[in-house]
């Protein structure tokens, strides 16, 4: 192990090198080093044509994380679960200067643990049905051949995420020691920090980790999370410049408040939230929904980054939570997703069709990535879906219990035919879900198997024509 300047950790990046960039989202990325990354290659023009390997990609919506790495030329293929958080390398997959693809988060996260015991890749049956399926658009996010592959095995469908190799991690914790290893206790989670080091000293590449400070004192050996022979360079990034997501650098507290028609949908959601039970919030309005809840320790709440209980934050903290019970590897938790773990999911959406489809990925010009959303609504017991009726302008108001639309939205989120299929109601087995909602500023609605949409409550205020104004 060896420590280094984070110029020094840039130079070591060679061209045409494939990257693993740690951290989830907004949460744990080694912005140093990104930084110092794309400051060579605006000086040398060196390194480009990477490639970039990502579970989430970081960001803040702006120009952090891999929105460093969008320069034309410095990036020429990538895969990544959530792209939704950097909007600057996504545009330059859809321009198609880039080769991308979109791949289930909890798949690349399992991927990383495939590459280290040379395995030939992920064999499951999450994706089946979405527009990862090789017969649908096979994860390709711009015109090119899909990875992804149809399998056979025992009379059942699977899809085959094949292993990639990968030359670099770029990785962060919280302080190392004089023989390399990693203590991440100041991080908002483990990520898959550990997996991502193992799989590419398995390809033969280096791993950089960026930390705050070294430990004068040592390391517990318990609270090891990277142990030093996985670790070839470490930058120390210095105390006071730390911070565990990009909300805490004060983007959190100067984020407007939610919305009303927000809150609205996240407390009537709250009321869906199981006494007993797991349940997973994700990304958006289900990051609200835990300020509606009396008595959060009654159940084990889940975020996709591996945070266990306490209060997750929303916006440009999502992935981190106040006092959290218990923190576990992200590939562990989608593990335990994966074989129907999550009792009731919340989870927002961009659609919703007349035939049982949900598209959570890909609207517009605008491409988030499917993230989680794949594995928890293939394998969850109960799912609903937390969303707006209509965007782009609506407008609502409340009066005690009475709610009134003043405004439609632009743009309608029921529509005849989604433009991307992230989840298909006929096609989920009725074995693993018991139950689909769909919550709106206006009403409840049940998703049945055959993919009808029922109403089962109308709220106070709201009338039929404010439903019938949803669906055009």
């Amino acid at each position: 192990m060896e420590i280094v300047s984070r110029e020094r950790a840039a130079a070591l990046i060679r061209s045409g090198a494939t990257i693993i960039p740690g951290g989830f989202g907004s949460c744990g990325h080694p912005d140093e080093l990104t930084q110092a990354i794309e400051k060579r290659f605006l000086e040398t023009g060196h390194p480009r044509d990477l490639g970039l390997l990502f579970a989430s990609g970081a960001g803040e919506s702006c120009s952090e994380g891999l929105n460093r790495f969008s320069h034309d030329g410095m990036v020429s293929f990538a895969v990544g679960g959530y792209w939704g958080l950097c909007p600057k390398l996504t545009g330059k997959v859809l321009e198609g200067k880039i080769e991308g693809h979109n791949w289930p988060q909890g798949v690349v996260s399992k991927l990383f643990t495939e590459i280290a015991s040379g395995s030939p890749g992920v064999l499951t049956r999450i994706g089946l049905g979405t527009f990862v399926d090789p017969r649908l658009e096979g994860g390709v996010i711009y015109e090119g051949e899909s990875l992804v592959s149809l399998r056979e095995l025992d009379g059942k469908e699977y899809l085959m995420y094949p292993s990639l190799s990968v030359d670099f991690a770029l990785l962060r914790g919280t302080r190392a020691d004089r023989m390399g290893n990693i203590d991440m206790g100041g991080e908002a989670a483990f990520h898959d920090a550990c997996a991502q080091a193992m799989a590419v000293r398995k390809c033969g590449g280096k791993v950089i980790v960026q930390v705050e400070s070294i430990a004068a004192q040592g390391i517990l050996p318990r609270d090891v999370r990277i142990p030093g022979f996985l670790v070839d360079y470490i930058v120390v990034e210095g105390e006071g410049r730390h911070y565990p997501s990009y909300g805490h650098l004060g983007m959190q507290e100067l984020m407007p408040e939610p919305e009303l028609h927000d809150l609205i949908i996240a407390e009537r959601a709250s009321r869906e939230v199981p006494v007993h039970g797991v349940v997973n919030f994700g990304i958006g309005i289900p990051a609200l929904i835990s300020r509606f809840i009396n008595d959060p320790g009654a159940m084990s709440t889940t975020i996709e980054s591996g945070a266990i209980g306490g209060t997750p934050w929303h916006g440009q903290s999502f992935g981190y939570a106040d006092s959290p019970t218990a923190i576990m590897e992200q590939s562990a938790l989608f593990t335990f997703y994966d074989g129907g773990g999550i009792d009731t999911a919340f989870l927002g959406f961009a659609e919703i069709d007349r035939s049982g489809c949900v598209n959570a990925s890909r609207f517009g010009s605008r491409l988030t990535g499917a993230g989680g959303f794949i594995n928890i609504t293939q394998t969850a017991r109960k799912i609903v879906f937390c969303g707006t009726s209509s965007t782009g302008g609506l407008r609502v108001e409340k009066d005690g219990e009475e709610i009134r639309i003043l405004e439609e939205g632009r743009i309608r989120k029921f529509v005849d035919e989604v433009r991307q299929v992230t989840y298909d109601r006929k096609r989920t087995e009725a074995s693993n879900v018991q139950e689909v909602l769909i919550i709106t500023e206006r009403a409840v609605f049940e998703l049945v198997k055959d993919g009808r949409i029922i109403v089962r409550e109308i709220y106070p205020g709201c009338t039929m024509g404010d439903l019938q104004n949803i669906f055009g």
